[in-house]
């Protein structure tokens, strides 16, 4: 009897030291023996072990950081041909009229106008010799310029190439305040883009003499503001005759470029 209180004295001092041992960190903790459960006779349940009733450790992986939203494309990233009318109508430099005659004609006519000096430089100050020939550069979306920059100090006065009528004074998102002057005889189409802003008493229908002041260089639409400048076209009218629709024709060698 004694022997065997003695035993069990020893049993109880050894958990209790193994206890103390395992509380300071000395001693690992004993892994439990994974226990499996026995079917009872008949039965198929699988055998399910005691791991598997235990609830998962939470991860210790970081979580994948979420996608950052893509930063906003710089200004001017988007911009296209600063001749774009209204969003309703098509471009004039997108939508040709189908060749004819008379088109053929007025392109002719207007080369001819150019070469005897009827055409004037619409940028006061500025001489041919200082054109740069941007017409067919790409201006995104497979979109050509069909038209040239002539830059110029914020302010210069923009003057009518030619004789005609204001057929539409339009402000776009694109080309900011803008001027459409058809020739005399209605076959072609004068655009000026960017202006800073109009000339006093300008309004649609009013006749303007070659050399009249319709507006001031600017950057107003799409324009950089570090770099104003007149957007010029030239185009050729379709029988409609609407202001936003015409074939493109270069101005460069219109207004005497080399």
């Amino acid at each position: 009897m004694g022997r065997l209180l003695l035993f069990l004295i020893g049993i109880a001092i050894g958990a209790a030291g193994m206890y103390m041992l395992v509380q300071r960190g000395l001693v690992a903790a004993p892994t439990p023996m994974p226990v499996q459960v026995v079917p009872a006779a008949g039965s198929e349940a699988p055998a399910t072990r005691i791991e598997e009733l235990r609830p998962p450790l939470p991860s210790t992986r970081a979580p994948l950081p979420l996608p950052l939203p893509a930063p906003p494309a710089p200004d001017g990233a988007q911009a296209t041909d600063a001749s774009a009318p209204p969003a309703s109508t098509p471009n004039a430099s997108e939508q040709s009229v189908a060749t004819t005659p008379e088109a053929a004609a007025a392109i002719t006519a207007a080369t001819a106008a150019a070469s005897d000096g009827q055409l004037l430089l619409p940028v006061q100050g500025v001489q041919p010799a200082q054109l740069l020939d941007t017409f067919t550069q790409s201006r995104g979306e497979g979109r050509l310029h069909d038209a040239i920059d002539i830059m110029a100090a914020r302010g210069t006065p923009v003057v009518a190439v030619a004789d005609g009528r204001v057929a539409k004074l339009f402000d776009s998102k694109q080309g900011g305040l803008t001027v459409y002057q058809f020739d005399r005889d209605e076959k072609l189409a004068y655009y000026y883009a960017h202006l800073d802003r109009y000339a006093a008493g300008l309004v649609e229908g009013k006749q303007l003499r070659r050399g009249d002041v319709l507006g001031y260089v600017g950057s107003t639409g799409n324009a950089n503001p570090d770099g104003p400048h007149l957007h010029f076209a030239v185009f050729v009218l379709g029988p409609e005759k609407n202001w936003w629709k015409g074939t493109a024709v270069n101005p460069y060698p219109l207004l005497g470029g080399r």
